[in-house]
């Protein structure tokens, strides 16, 4: 009898298990190049943790940002929508402290999982509306929010205060002239926090750590110790602590490539402390993790991707609509369900999280996206649909569009300036490094006109001169 008892427990448990909804952790770096992790074959600087993830899951190596800035990017992902679509499509300045914010109107992947029951928490950088604002985190489906409300504030990783929800939190001796308090760890001390608090109940967790965009700044520690001579080093000049000091200023650094370096590592360290904390909590087998960066290797700050080759070997950098500026690493690991150390080509974007995760959740209602379900992919079951066209835009210097079709990309130029508007097609499969433009005018007609019919245009953020100019 007690044996039947005991089988019908661990039964029941199974059947539990296999019916509870999933944990969802998505961890998004910030301005990290494809090529600054060891599993795309990064050199110089160590990412046990990160490698560990791509090693007991599946590595994306055709994998693309929202566009090759913060906000337009992080609204893309989080909507679901593409940049000729999503409500954010650049970065616009909101002062004393914000950016332009997301509409009420807008939906977002964490209000689709608030509805079903998950805790919600984002512990990082927002930037896509103020507290108090539409865009505030809290309307916007997270439960929690702790770290930078505004993306101009996290270029100081010694601010003089974070926010909690709506609540102001102010760090005792910053000051922009002392650095006592350095805001990632304090962010990453509430992120673990945030497991121990919703393990018992379905969660979903948005890490877009601040790391490792510019300032270039951190203690003196075991990351940094470990670098310090490791390269030569050029100091950089910047904006520094003290009577002079700006907010979105970058402060000098000694050695760039050192404290660059060591905060990779130490954001591979914070990814190895929440595996970590899943694992001893026994949530590792119900929690699929996810990690990608918001867009491609920034030169800021005195950073040097060139040196670290952040790109992997493609052109471009933030800001750029070539591949060094948008395509992005994505590794997702789910025990038990995605088979470990696998490699896709898949081609795919930060608009396909959302019907990723509604599948992954059985959300019935179908939210109006422009992605498509990784699930097939990811669990190996089923036909995997493919994208017949990605889309991008960017509105700094003088505005860009482009379009992947097939293996090939076309980016347009100078798109608010018409008369001086020009464009460039590559084959990405024989050119993946964009050096050699491709003369076929009647492909180049058709990518043309994908680019016109992708874009929308926005009053918020317009891109084109209006008809009747």
């Amino acid at each position: 009898m007690k044996r039947l008892l005991t089988l019908l427990f661990l039964v029941t448990f199974q059947l539990h298990a296999q019916n509870s909804k999933p944990n969802i952790v998505f961890i998004l770096a910030d301005d990290l190049g494809i090529g600054d992790l060891g599993s795309y074959k990064q050199q110089k600087i160590s990412t046990p943790n990160l490698d560990k993830l791509a090693a007991s899951g599946m590595r994306f190596t055709q994998f693309y940002a929202g566009t090759s800035v913060c906000a337009p990017s992080r609204s893309a992902l989080l909507t679901g929508q593409h940049t000729g679509h999503t409500h954010i499509r650049g970065n616009k300045e909101i002062e004393p402290e914000g950016q332009e914010p997301l509409a009420d109107s807008i939906r977002t992947i964490a209000m689709i999982l608030q509805e079903q029951g998950y805790s919600t928490g984002a512990f990082g950088k927002w930037g896509l509306g103020m507290a108090g604002s539409s865009g505030d985190p809290n309307r916007k489906g997270f439960d929690e929010f702790f770290g930078y409300n505004c993306q101009r504030q996290s270029h100081r990783y010694y601010p003089t205060h974070l926010w909690y929800n709506n609540q102001r939190v102010e760090l005792k001796g910053n000051d922009l002239s002392k650095k006592a308090v350095y805001a990632p760890a304090l962010i990453q001390e509430q992120t673990l926090a945030f497991i121990d608090r919703n393990k018992e109940q379905p969660f979903f967790l948005f890490v877009p750590t601040v790391l490792p965009h510019a300032e270039l700044a951190g203690p003196e520690d075991e990351f940094y110790k470990k670098y310090e001579h490791a390269f030569e080093e050029k100091a950089h000049h910047g904006n520094d602590y003290g009577p002079k000091a700006t907010i979105a200023g970058y402060a000098s650094v000694e050695k760039p490539r050192a404290t660059y370096a060591a905060m990779v590592s130490r954001m591979d360290h914070y990814v190895g402390e929440i595996i970590d904390k899943l694992d001893r909590l026994g949530l590792l087998e119900n929690t699929i993790i996810i990690f990608s960066s918001d867009n491609g290797a920034h030169r800021e700050g005195g950073a040097d991707p060139d040196f670290f080759n952040s790109t992997a070997g493609f052109r471009g950098y933030k800001r750029d609509l070539y591949e060094g500026g948008i395509r992005t690493p994505l590794l997702v690991s789910w025990k038990g369900h995605i088979p470990a150390g696998t490699t896709t080509e898949h081609i795919g974007a930060f608009w396909d999280i959302l019907p990723t995760v509604q599948d992954l959740t059985k959300h019935g209602i179908r939210e109006q996206t422009d992605g498509i379900s990784l699930l097939p992919s990811l669990l190996n079951q089923g036909k995997q649909q493919k994208h017949k066209h990605l889309y991008w835009e960017f509105h700094e210097d003088g505005g860009r569009q482009a379009v992947r079709y097939k293996n090939y990309k076309l980016i347009k130029f100078r798109v608010k300036d018409p008369e001086n508007s020009y464009y460039e097609l590559y084959d990405l499969k024989r050119d993946p490094q964009e050096t050699k433009p491709v003369q076929n005018t009647k492909l180049a007609k058709k990518m043309l006109k994908l680019i016109e019919e992708q874009h929308s245009e926005s009053e918020i953020f317009p891109l084109l001169k209006k008809n009747t100019q």
